[in-house]
């Protein structure tokens, strides 16, 4: 408790912007206490070796003004120097490197302060560093691990609809039916696989988007169409109907994580499904300055009050807590990358009868149509 305590006193005595007058008087009432009883005694003893009054007066008058006026001194110097390193510390993006930036003083006790802040600083940078060695390998080893593992998934994938192929044409049709249901499980199950697959690999590249991406001429009709047809067999098992409905419309984005994205949407309005005539629409309007990609279905809704949580990482909300699958990292991940690629996300829903979000691509001005001459 004397700890937070201390620390609110030195945040409130920072928020003021200088030194205080009166604190840095409190800093200095031994000192003065110091004076007061040497002025006293020297002026006892003055007054028992016969001097007069008036001799004393102005021996404490002179002291009192050359100890104002070094007081004041002191204090313009101090308030200067702090009021310098607080320009510093709010201009500097990295405040550890405070240590390296403070100025030269001819204090003693601030010297011993600038060292000490250096070599703790120092531990601080070296530690941040292993912490990011760290990260960058952990994200390195997920990154290879869901290549490795996308090996397997495709191939079970190939496995599927090569077998479902041999079912159909062999003409056999005892367990014809049976095998079929089967296969599409498998096939059905493996798709989660890859969604949580891909989940995992994007939050992890999520923090370095720059490194991966390629900015081109993206057609939305056809890349929703692909969502689409990536989650056909989970579309089908739900029993929604999807409408696609983008015209010709394009815009300059990364056409994978655009993919990325609008297959969460689709995850997300399957999960969260009305109980009958489910459906969901995909449609695209062009503006002026930008281009709004619509996914809207007729599910459960969400709360008013938690729309403005709802890109929280980990939140899931009242439907969440219906559906053990929920994980809170769909939408998350759906805002984080938006705004690297600096595309708008916003949500609108009524609780009980669907939700509508949109995504809004910027269309830059420095954009020309080229036309064959």
């Amino acid at each position: 408790m004397k700890v937070e305590s201390g620390i609110r006193k030195g945040q409130t005595l920072w928020e003021e912007g200088s030194l205080p007058f009166g604190v840095f008087l409190r800093d200095k009432l031994l000192l003065f206490l110091l004076h007061i009883t040497c002025m006293l005694a020297l002026t006892g003893f003055l007054l028992l070796t016969g001097y007069p009054w008036d001799s004393c007066a102005l021996i404490l008058i002179c002291w009192l003004l050359i100890l104002t006026a070094w007081t004041l001194y002191e204090y313009h110097e101090r308030r200067t120097y702090f009021s310098h390193v607080g320009h510093i510390l709010d201009k500097v993006d990295q405040r550890f490197l405070l240590g390296e930036l403070m100025p030269e003083s001819p204090h003693i006790g601030d010297r011993l302060y600038r060292e000490m802040i250096r070599r703790s600083n120092k531990s601080v940078i070296e530690r941040i560093r292993r912490v990011e060695d760290e990260q960058r390998e952990y994200r390195e080893y997920i990154e290879s691990w869901v290549h490795e593992i996308k090996g397997p998934i495709t191939s079970i994938s190939l496995m599927c609809e090569n077998r479902r192929y041999e079912q159909n044409d062999s003409g056999y049709l005892g367990g014809n039916a049976s095998g079929n249901t089967t296969i599409r499980q498998i096939a059905l199950e493996n798709q989660k696989v890859e969604n949580y697959v891909d989940m995992a690999l994007y939050y992890a590249r999520s923090d370095e988007v720059y490194k991966d991406y390629v900015i081109q001429e993206t057609n939305l009709q056809t890349t929703a169409e692909e969502a689409v047809l990536k989650n056909k067999y989970y579309l089908i098992q739900n029993q929604i109907q999807v409408e696609v409905r983008c015209g010709e419309e394009k815009v300059y984005t990364d056409r994978k994580w655009i993919l990325f994205i609008l297959n969460q949407l689709i995850l997300n309005c399957t999960k969260y499904k009305a109980k009958e005539n489910a459906g969901i629409r995909i449609t695209a309007e062009a503006f002026p300055n930008c281009v709004h990609l619509l996914v809207e279905d007729n599910g459960a809704g969400i709360k008013k009050e938690e729309l403005p949580r709802i890109f929280e990482k980990g939140f899931t909300g009242t439907n969440g807590r219906k559906n053990d699958r929920a994980t809170g990292m769909g939408l998350y991940l759906c805002r984080k990358l938006c705004r690297k690629l600096g595309i708008e996300i916003h949500v609108q829903s009524e609780y009980g009868t669907g939700t509508s979000i949109v995504l809004e691509f910027p269309v830059s001005s420095y954009v020309i149509n080229e036309t064959p001459v």
